[in-house]
């Protein structure tokens, strides 16, 4: 997941820089999880407004799921199934050494 400082609960909310700072970050992260666990494809998603499924409304975020062939829809995600089957310390230590070279 990628989080802006700032606390915004839409894209409007944010200047230039800091959209572009988000974007930046995003494909970032994308490439730490890329290098880390050799995913197949990527679920990323933004949710604005309750109806849609924001669930911290006011803090604009972006999730990011790494995705291989066989496994679960996007949805499934979302309730207690776990895409990549190991412990979130494990998956800690996995992309560390990725963000840490920025």
């Amino acid at each position: 997941m990628v989080v802006p400082y700032l606390h915004t609960s839409s894209f409007d909310g944010l200047t230039n820089k800091e959209l572009h700072a988000l974007m930046e970050m995003t494909r970032f992260t994308v490439d730490c999880l890329r290098n880390a666990f050799k995913p197949e494809g990527f679920n990323i998603g933004i949710n604005i407004g309750v109806v849609a499924g924001a669930g911290i409304e006011e803090h604009l975020h972006i999730h990011i799921v790494p995705r291989w062939g066989g496994d679960s829809n996007f949805m499934a995600v979302t309730t207690e199934i776990r895409v990549i089957p190991e412990h979130i310390l494990e998956t800690y230590d996995k992309l560390r050494p990725f963000f840490n070279e920025a």
